[in-house]
């Protein structure tokens, strides 16, 4: 249920976004305004990119122009000979010339000649003078030529530095030539025009991109909107964790992609199962086939342990290909319990029914007689018929010794006798007594065996059904019933233990459940139902197996 909450919150927060005023409610234009989204971020790191990339262009190459401009400035002679003489003072005119010719032919900002300490002493624009260049990160004083940014009076400016050294290798001087940064406007006009080409290509792309791919969504989802997306997501949870039924759906290629909470307990799966192939997981055989196969499956009964479950499976087509399949489950143990149940007590009513029109048949003869005063007579019938319900009861309970088997057998006899049909035991037929368990699985194996042989008899004029019931092993039992009615035709016989299959009518009310409550009931035990021609080739034998009975037979 974690998970189903889970969603239920997304859900909630998904419909507060979505119903807020900016946000679109249509899939192309939550689209549009995602891609506008990520291209104005797009616009505005690349401008930040431009711009950088601009500057250190910009650092590189006017200051390597910077360089040579203040390194042929530092060596003319004219410049360096007033500093070895000491007369920078008597011809600062001449050497401001030279800083403006710099400047001019640098296309610079500021062009200073300092002492050793960066006190300007002479400057192309004749300002700075008596002032300090900045010297802060400069190497410049170590007597090495130095490029980078500087503060040029309160200006952001990239500037050369270029030691002028004298005869004696000690610092004299230091010439510099600076260029100031362009402005941020200047800087964003460099870079403008390529921005907006391409603000303006990735604009119409997202918009393109945006619409073939809601299209392209809204034709893969069924024409359904973010909002019905979720719905159905979150529904979906929510059946999968409420119904009772098991779901298993297995796509084309054997992989789990959806299984139920109640399919999980049913078939004994734990941890992650989704996204594995039914081969890999631990299941049952007779589980395992029935989910990897593609075959469509209506009602089919497995013993699983101890549930009993009935099993659906409907492939999914999807144009004209199979691409998954979706198997149900449903537990229907409780239910064969009461359904065997029920049969017995159906079994016994119509065993009551019979033997009390039975009985109200030879009351209505002894009371004719004994109104005609022919009291021989009887005392003759009573006798017969005592002879004949005890030699029923003798020959029963001569082969069964279990009092529950044998009564319904007695029982069965006389059902069959009113239709028509002789009952008669086997003459090997030999069962000791059973546990309760055991002997009521034989007596509704039985007696839904015995009830088909007497309609499959009474159809075509059959006159006996053959019963033959034995231990075998100690440990299970084997029972046979022979019919002599038409049979079951070959191309049948896979089909007759189907829960609904019948040779009567269709309109006849709970047709179609005795033979598979035997088989049913078979397979729990681990037995096995089979049914074949009679020896002469006319009627059917079925023979129903079943184990595990050793521990609750008692010794004769």
């Amino acid at each position: 249920m974690w998970c189903s909450s889970r969603l239920g919150k997304q859900w909630r927060l998904w419909n507060l976004w979505s119903r807020s005023r900016w946000w679109p409610a249509t899939l192309a234009g939550q689209f549009l305004v995602l891609q506008l989204t990520v291209l104005l971020v797009v616009v505005v790191v690349a401008s930040i990119v431009s711009v950088q990339q601009s500057d250190a262009d910009f650092r590189e190459t006017r200051g390597a122009r910077m360089r040579a401009q203040a390194e042929s400035l530092a060596n003319i002679p004219a410049v360096r000979d007033p500093y070895l003489d000491g007369q920078v003072a008597e011809r600062r005119a001449s050497l401001t010339s030279y800083t403006q010719q710099v400047r001019t032919r640098a296309q610079a900002s500021g062009v200073y000649l300092t002492d050793p300490d960066g006190v300007v002493l002479v400057s192309s624009d004749f300002g700075g003078r008596e002032r300090r260049i900045d010297l802060d990160d400069s190497t410049v004083q170590q007597l090495r030529t130095w490029t980078g940014d500087v503060d040029d009076f309160g200006t952001p400016s990239i500037a050369a530095q270029v030691p002028i050294i004298d005869d004696d290798g000690e610092l004299a001087g230091i010439a510099m030539v600076a260029e100031e940064y362009p402005t941020w406007g200047e800087r964003a006009r460099s870079v403008l025009p390529d921005l907006l080409t391409f603000a303006g290509l990735g604009l119409g792309l997202g918009v393109a991109g945006s619409f073939l791919l809601s299209r392209l969504i809204r034709r893969r989802t069924r024409g359904l909107e973010p909002a019905a997306i979720a719905a159905l997501a979150d529904q979906r949870e929510a059946l999968l964790h409420s119904i009772r039924e098991g779901v298993v759906a297995v796509a084309d290629d054997g992989t789990v992609t959806v299984l139920s909470d109640s399919a999980r307990e049913l078939i004994g799966l734990e941890g992650d199962v989704e996204g594995r192939r039914v081969d890999d997981l631990d299941l049952d055989p007779a589980v395992r086939e029935l989910l990897a196969d593609d075959v469509e499956i209506r009602d089919h009964v497995v013993v699983l342990g101890e549930r009993v479950l009935v099993v659906n499976r409907n492939p999914v087509v999807e144009r004209g290909r199979r691409v998954a399949s979706v198997t149900t489950l449903r537990d229907r143990t409780e239910l064969l319990a009461l359904q065997s149940e029920l049969s017995a007590r159906e079994s016994i009513t119509n065993t009551l029914r019979a033997q009390t029109h039975e009985f109200h048949n030879q009351l209505h003869t002894i009371s004719g007689l004994v109104q005609l005063g022919e009291y021989d007579e009887v005392s003759r019938l009573v006798g017969t018929l005592s002879r004949r319900r005890r030699e029923i009861s003798d020959a029963v309970t001569a082969h069964v010794e279990d009092p529950a088997v044998a009564a319904l057998l007695i029982a069965k006899t006389s059902l069959a006798a009113e239709r028509g049909v002789d009952l008669v035991m086997a003459a090997d037929c030999d069962l000791p007594r059973l546990d309760p368990e055991a002997s009521t699985d034989v007596g509704t194996v039985l007696g839904n065996l015995v009830d088909n042989a007497v309609d499959a008899s009474v159809s075509v004029g059959g006159a006996s059904v053959e019963v033959d019931l034995r231990l075998v092993g100690d440990d299970a039992v084997h029972l046979s019933v022979a019919d002599t009615g038409p049979g079951v035709p070959p191309e049948l016989v896979g089909q007759i233990f189907r829960r609904g299959w019948s040779s009567k009518a269709a309109t006849a009310e709970g047709r179609g459940v005795g033979l598979a409550l035997v088989q049913v009931v078979c397979e729990r035990r681990g037995g096995s139902v089979t049914v074949r021609p009679g020896p002469d080739g006319t009627g059917a034998v079925f023979e129903a197996r079943l184990p595990g009975v050793g521990a609750g037979v008692e010794a004769r």
